[in-house]
């Protein structure tokens, strides 16, 4: 059956993955993004694609989300499956963090959720079927340092998800989290070889994840194959980090 699905910060190297796997899935892509021009990849990477879409707004912006929200819904129809992906880094260590740092990651990365996932969820549980897929991080579990904010934000997502599952699960809507490693994205990529290579070096399966192998694990708890799985949080890190 062909869903609606939302995928904020759709047109990164993560989000374009994510909105190809759900395109091949049958569903209808749509891609959000934020910075005028950053869609012309995302645009190069979707083309042949009939079932896509862009939609424009920051998601630190309720309000901006809520008429972003809108237009999708008489444009397309209601949202089905929403991908909570947008994110951003201004890494600092903690004590030369500034308050905008600071912000402008939790912002983004955790108040960025609630914003789009409070204007798609109400109708989720009226139509009884909806899937909420949050993307976190390994540093939400093992920290890094220079990343207080965006440790704390990634963290905050697990929370939010574990939290929001337990009240929509009645209601045929899933909640869950997906927390990549280090992934094949151009921002991994442009780190000093050097550097990426001890990067490298730490993880057990010796390489890094392809975001493709991200957007199969979103896929799937997209699916109606993962209607019995919510609130958990599925690792996507080649063995860097595991918990119970």
């Amino acid at each position: 059956m062909k869903r609606i699905a939302l995928v904020t910060g759709g047109v990164g190297g993560i989000g374009t993955a994510i909105c190809k796997r759900l395109t091949e899935d049958g569903h209808f892509a749509i891609a959000n993004y934020t910075i005028p021009g950053s869609e012309a990849k995302w645009k190069e990477a979707m083309k042949g694609v009939a079932d896509c879409a862009l939609a424009f707004g920051d998601v630190a912006d309720f309000d901006a989300m809520g008429e972003m929200v809108a237009k999708i819904v008489k444009d397309h129809g209601p949202v089905d499956i929403l991908v909570n992906c947008a994110g951003i880094t201004r890494d600092s260590t903690f004590r030369k963090m500034t308050p905008d740092q600071w912000r402008a990651v939790l912002s983004t990365n955790l108040d960025g959720a609630f914003n789009v996932t409070r204007h798609v969820i109400d109708s989720m549980v009226e139509r009884g079927w909806g899937r909420v897929v949050n993307i976190s991080s390994v540093n939400a579990t093992r920290g890094q340092f220079g990343q207080t904010n965006y440790a704390a934000a990634k963290a905050g997502l697990l929370g939010f998800t574990k939290s929001l599952a337990q009240e929509v699960v009645k209601k045929g809507v899933t909640v869950n989290a997906v927390s990549p490693g280090y992934v094949q994205t151009e921002m991994v990529m442009a780190i000093r070889e050097d550097v990426r290579q001890k990067i490298v070096n730490e993880i057990p399966a010796g390489r890094l994840a392809r975001p493709e192998e991200v957007a199969d694990a979103v896929a799937f708890l997209a699916s109606e194959n993962a209607a019995y799985i919510t609130g958990t949080n599925l690792s996507v890190n080649g063995g860097l980090h595991m918990y119970a």
